[in-house]
């Protein structure tokens, strides 16, 4: 299982579908209030497909796979989450 960066840019002003698709992953963390990280066996492509359906036409979207090294600061999720699963 790998752990991918969600960020995206909506027009969406209700985004419970958008953010209960990111949530039906299972392992997820919130990280500002429009980048989410998750983990999952699926290729990126797979996951912005599923991810991109909850989106409105023209909105911005980049799923990455994490994995090397990353720093933050006042992340919105638990320091311990960041660290076991980036």
């Amino acid at each position: 299982m790998q752990c991918y960066i969600i960020s995206f840019q909506t027009s969406l002003s209700d985004k419970t579908g958008l953010e209960n698709a990111i949530k039906s992953y299972g392992t997820w963390a919130k990280i500002t209030p429009t980048t989410w990280a998750v983990v999952s066996d699926k290729p990126a492509k797979d996951i912005r497909d599923h991810i991109l359906s909850n989106l409105a036409q023209g909105d911005r979207l980049m799923v990455v796979r994490s994995g090397t090294e990353a720093a933050w600061s006042n992340a919105i999720a638990s320091n311990d989450w960041l660290k076991k699963n980036l």
